[in-house]
């Protein structure tokens, strides 16, 4: 049976890392199909516009789409595409798994094997209600928490927890000073924690969770928390572990769900050929777990593992020689092996 997924190459480097993430994807035989749509500065160029109807009606159409690095124009459109994208399909769950891997630059060469899953669609990082004085030197706002997000993401945690044979959820706040905003999705917490005894909840302070991250990160299994802490401390994840070259995310909602790198579009090495295509693998794995494909995903994560370790036609950033179609065609040959 064959699923078809929307398509978005993406600005910058996006096109060279989403055609050797297809290629990997194409020797895998994985029964995919694809419908290519325009988002970002490529869209704007084409069609004069950052998020055609076209696109949008693609996405709701086939719910599951994978996407390369965009580009937001400074001055012009949305705050940011990704935001608009998350809040037009209340894609609520952002879920970003961070896992040692063989032979990267990182302080945690093993041991750090975490999903940290932040609310998508409220909280400060939406951007809401802001203003600035006529004056300018006084800017403002508004922070909203509501029960249901706070809720539907919790009980998305500790779903994965059971799903994934994790044992440990860890709820991240700062309900000691935001009484209000982080107090509600504390209290939220605790009351879904209730409902999963087989689960061990942990909660912890933002500021503190930081520092235990960097000191001992092997203590976390999955973190849940709201849009903006979880913003900051998913990219410190990725730090443990080598950087957002090796960082997938995955945005999930109710009706579509889309998987990204989510690094920037390095518009600096575009059309090198040198980009890393790990980060946008690693999504497609997420996408493959999400359709039914655990086992699919599991040897493209293995594959992955197999070429870090063996050092073959590694990306420059990885410490390599080879380039973008040369590493993914060597992570294809052991994915399918």
């Amino acid at each position: 049976m064959t699923q078809t997924i929307t398509v978005i190459r993406g600005d910058g480097i996006g096109p060279e890392i989403m055609d050797a993430t297809l290629h990997v994807l194409d020797a895998m035989n994985l029964g995919l199909s694809y419908e290519f749509a325009d988002a970002g500065l490529v869209a704007l160029e084409k069609h004069g516009e950052l998020l055609p109807a076209a696109t949008m009606d693609s996405i709701r159409k086939n719910r599951i789409a994978l996407k390369s690095p965009l580009t937001t124009p400074v001055g012009e459109g949305f705050s940011s595409i990704n935001v608009e994208l998350r809040k037009r399909f209340d894609l609520y769950a952002n879920v970003r798994p961070a896992k040692s891997f063989p032979n990267t630059k990182s302080r945690f060469p093993s041991g750090v094997d975490l999903i940290t899953v932040r609310e998508n669609t409220e909280g400060a990082y939406i951007g809401e209600g802001q203003s600035l004085s006529e004056d300018g030197e006084t800017a403002l706002l508004t922070q909203k928490i509501t029960r249901r997000s706070s809720e539907r993401i919790v009980r998305y945690a500790f779903d994965l927890a059971r799903k994934t044979g994790r044992k440990k959820v860890t709820v991240v706040h700062k309900a000691n000073i935001l009484k209000s905003t982080s107090g509600l999705f504390l209290k939220t917490a605790r009351e879904v924690a209730q409902q999963y005894p087989d689960i061990q909840c942990n909660e912890m302070i933002v500021d503190n969770t930081c520092m235990q991250l960097v000191m001992r990160p092997e203590q976390f299994d999955i973190i849940v928390t709201t849009n903006l802490f979880g913003d900051i401390i998913s990219d410190l994840c990725a730090g443990l572990v080598g950087g957002l070259g090796l960082a997938p995310g995955a945005n999930i909602g109710t009706d579509a769900a889309i998987f990204e790198a989510v690094h920037g579009s390095a518009p600096d090495i575009a059309g090198k050929g040198i980009a890393n295509p790990c980060a946008l693998l690693l999504g497609a794995a997420q996408m493959l777990d999400h359709l039914g494909q655990p086992e699919k995903a599991t040897k493209l994560r293995e594959a992955i593992v197999a070429t870090l370790e063996a050092k073959d036609s590694l990306t420059p950033d990885l410490g390599g020689e080879g380039n973008t179609l040369s590493f993914a065609k060597a992570i294809a040959s052991r994915a399918t092996a």
